[in-house]
This record gives C-alpha cells, structure tokens and sequence, in this order.
C-alpha cells in the first residue's frame, strides 16, 4: 500500500469552526417542518422517512451536509406544495442514523438563518430553495448578549408550564448560560407556529430575549 497520501485532503463542509457566509451555498434542500423551530447553534434531531426527504438526506450526505429547515404556511397534510415562510434556518448533518425499517434519524445544528428567495420542485422530489443567508451574516459569528433579566424569564417559564402541568429539568435549564438559554427555550417551549416564527424572525439574541418573555406572559392570560 503506497503512503503517497497528501497531508491534508479537500473537504465538502469545511470545519463547523472556519464556516463563513461564503460557504453558505446559494441553493439548498427544503424540509418544511410546521411548528419547528431551528436556530443557529442549536440542534433539532429528525426522523426521516417519506420518500422525498430521504432523497433530500442522500443528497445533501452527498454534498455539504446542509438542509434548509423552514415552516410552510398552511398544512402540509392538506396541500403538498404549500406555501413557504419567507425565514428559516440552514442545518448541517451532525449526527446520522439508518435503521432496518428503512427510516432514518439525523441530528441538524443550525448554522444561519436565510431568506427564500424563490424555491423549485427536484427531479428527486424534494423542493430546492435558493436563499440569501447575508442578512443574517452575524449568525455565523459569536454574540455577546445584552444582559437578560434571568429571574424574571426563568420565573415566567415556570409559570407557563405550570398552567399547562408541563414539567421541565430545572437543574439543567439553571446550568444554562443566557445565549444557551435564548437557543433552547424557544425552541422547547410549545408555542405556536407563528409564535415560533417571530422568535425565529428576531434579529438579535436582545430582541429574541423580549419576545420570549412577552410570548411567556401571554401564554399564562
């Protein structure tokens, strides 16, 4: 065997550490998910089983490990090609899994936000967008948060789930940093999916951190 092998050899997706907008591809997969909700530096784990979405997973395992996650407008179950938000969020492949039913498990990390510009239907059957991620270019760097009134928004999750008798881990939610939290909570916390888009849709983790707290409030009239 000959150890004529070259030092460093080209990668698909480069390191989830160097990524940069210029790494965003301008054309993505869609995976229309209503009352998901994906935000960068989180994770969202998928089953995936219809025949669309697992040509979608081939592909994009294929390729740069990337998937647009994005609420549709209007059921699915109803109207196959519904309409789109115009937001979502771009998620690299982190964890996979194929099971002997045929189905399999993914864990997405979401790296940026984007805006759909337009989207066309595959010869695959799943739906290609092609996106802009350049307004939410800070996405793809560290942000330091304004401070957040902690005991306060704490306070008011745990009011919320008590009027709907939810329970929550509470040593691990209290471990959490105030950006982790800003990730997290929105995305656990079963708000609506228009609640769960204006989260989404929110340009800082400042302005995220007021929404939430008003969404809380309102969710315990």
């Amino acid at each position: 065997m000959s150890d004529d092998f070259p030092d460093e050899l080209p990668r698909r997706a480069p390191p989830l550490t160097e990524l940069t907008l210029a790494d965003i591809p301008p054309r993505v997969g869609l995976f229309p998910l209503s009352g998901a909700l994906l935000l960068p530096g989180g994770h969202l784990p998928l089953l995936v089983f219809e025949a669309p979405y697992v040509a979608l997973l081939e592909d994009a395992l294929a390729g740069r490990r990337m998937i647009g996650v994005i609420q549709p407008l209007m059921d699915p179950d109803t109207d196959e090609h519904s309409l789109l938000y115009r937001t979502g969020t771009l998620g690299r492949i982190t964890e996979f899994a194929e099971h002997v039913d045929g189905t399999f498990t993914v864990t997405l990390l979401g790296i940026s936000r984007f805006r759909l510009i337009r989207e066309t239907p595959t010869e695959r059957g799943w739906r290609e967008g092609i996106i802009d991620a350049t307004p939410f270019a800070a996405d793809l760097v560290e942000e330091d948060p304004m401070p957040i009134n902690r005991d306060l928004l704490l306070e008011g999750l745990k009011t919320y789930l008590d009027s709907r008798d939810l329970q929550a881990s509470w040593p691990l939610i209290e471990d959490m940093d105030d950006e982790t939290l800003l990730v997290v909570l929105p995305m656990l916390v079963p708000f609506t999916p228009v609640e769960k888009q204006s989260l989404l849709e929110a340009m800082t983790l400042d302005e995220r951190a007021g929404l939430l707290l008003d969404l809380l409030e309102r969710g315990m009239e």
